[in-house]
């Protein structure tokens, strides 16, 4: 009874070592290479998760090599000078992974070269490329939380929001510590390759585009605005933290990016190491004596996290000799005596937020995002940040008989003004950039608009080089 108990042990053991779930690792090699060959870049990738033999098997140099030779064939373009540098590499020695890191760097290669065709047609509405969205949407974004320990964390985005010339992207940080606690964010792009990955991430390059040291961010870092859950505050001119309140712990970080230069800032720099924009040459000085600077255009767009506000364009701006003071040029848009130059915003001036199961939002904020084009049609000052709607006790315009606000922006290169004018209940909601608007960055302008406010951009200064 002993000995028959012991056969049908043996016999259940050797059922086991036959079971369906080895039995593709007992195969032969050449057998699994061979099942392996019939399979495509993207589930190579998908296999070589399942376990360390797969992983080998699926890094196999033979299989990568016959995959980019597959790909170089598919491609409708004359490739006689690849295939030509595939067959000497392939009579070199090679390193082991080179073939499938030489298929990734190629296919990566001819998305950056479709990048450059689609970056040359450039909007005359706004000066940019005009499919910058279109390309964005291959690429994401990452936020690496580094604690005083040094751990790290890499963080997917929540959420994000592209809009006519920026996008709007947001981290929630309910698992995130007391900022306190937090030694560096680190903002990277990532571009990844179009591959049929189901459940995993696809292969890819990571690009550092910014890095934020929170212990002097934090010092320096403004109250921006609060509802009953939130307090906002302004970390960086483009970077809003939103505090739980009477907490130290974060709930979300929003980042608004300008799209110019944003494609090769997401995908040019390094891991380590950002894609450094290239110094342009400064315009040659063009003052004339009677006519002063002129040529200029400026695009304007306020939006919220989720919707467009109010979006003008504003040609032929210029500016008399006698109005550069002080390095600033003032370019008037929007003239206060011109109500058809005026312009109606489409909602409420508010800024929504949203964490897991809460929303809510803050009154009297928003996103500015400004373009200002030179006489030759270049970028010349371009912001994407957060700004504030303020109540003026003065009025600052004598055309209308109603509550006026402001909005105000400065860095150091420049400065903005708009005028908002509350309109009255027999108005739709809203609110109207009213006229008297500027622009200050050796260059201004102003401009005006209106909805149930009415607001004007009353004039936008820049320094000039």
């Amino acid at each position: 009874m002993l000995a028959v108990k012991e056969k049908t042990s043996q016999g259940g053991n050797k059922l086991s070592r036959l079971s369906p779930q080895n039995f593709m690792e007992r195969l032969p090699s050449e057998i699994l290479n061979k099942i392996l060959s019939y399979l495509d870049a993207g589930t190579l990738v998908c296999i070589g998760h399942v376990s360390k033999t797969f992983y080998q098997l699926a890094s196999d140099e033979a299989l990568w090599r016959n995959i980019y030779k597959r790909l170089l064939n598919k491609k409708s373009i004359s490739m006689v000078g690849k295939m030509l540098e595939t067959t000497t590499l392939e009579a070199q020695a090679r390193s082991e992974g080179y073939w499938k890191l030489h298929y990734f760097k190629t296919r990566d290669a001819w998305a950056r070269r479709k990048w450059k065709t689609h970056l040359g047609v450039i909007s005359r509405h706004t000066g940019l490329p005009s499919r910058t969205v279109q390309m964005l949407r291959g690429i994401t974004w990452e936020l690496t939380v580094t604690d005083k320990s040094r751990n790290e964390a890499a963080y997917d985005l929540s959420w994000f929001q592209f809009f006519e010339t920026s996008v709007v992207l947001c981290w929630n940080g309910n698992l995130w510590q007391d900022y306190h606690h937090i030694s560096t964010l680190q903002l990277h792009g990532v571009r990844r390759v179009a591959l049929d990955c189901p459940g995993l991430k696809a292969p890819g390059w990571r690009s550092l585009m910014e890095v934020i040291d929170m212990e002097s961010a934090t010092k320096s870092m403004q109250d921006y605005g609060q509802d009953h859950v939130i307090e906002l505050k302004l970390l960086k001119p483009h970077i809003v933290m939103g505090l739980w309140k009477d907490q130290r712990s974060i709930a979300f970080v929003i980042f608004t990016l300008h799209f110019h230069c944003l494609l090769e800032r997401s995908t040019q720099g390094s891991s380590v190491c950002p894609y450094m924009e290239p110094v342009a040459k400064a315009p040659f000085d063009d003052i004339d004596p009677d006519y002063g600077l002129h040529g200029y255009q400026l695009h304007i767009v306020l939006h919220s996290s989720q919707c467009e506000l109010m979006s003008g364009s504003f040609l032929q701006l210029f500016c008399r000799r006698d109005q550069i003071r002080d390095g600033l040029v003032k370019l008037t848009a929007i003239d206060e005596t011109s109500f058809s130059q005026h312009t109606s915003l489409s909602g409420d001036v508010a800024l929504p937020w949203r964490c897991e199961a809460l929303q809510g939002e803050v009154k009297g904020r928003c996103f500015m995002t400004l373009t200002l084009l030179d006489e030759f049609n270049k970028p010349f000052w371009c912001i994407s940040s957060p700004v504030s709607m303020k109540y003026q006790e003065r009025p600052c315009s004598l055309f209308y008989a109603a509550e006026q606000f402001v909005i105000h922006y400065q860095d150091l290169d420049g400065q903005v003004m708009m005028n908002i004018v509350q309109e009255g209940e027999e108005r739709p909601r809203g609110e109207r950039v009213n006229s008297g608007s500027g622009v200050q960055h050796d260059s201004a302008s102003a401009m005006s608009s209106g909805t149930g406010h009415r607001g004007r951009l009353q004039h936008t200064s820049r320094k000039w080089p």
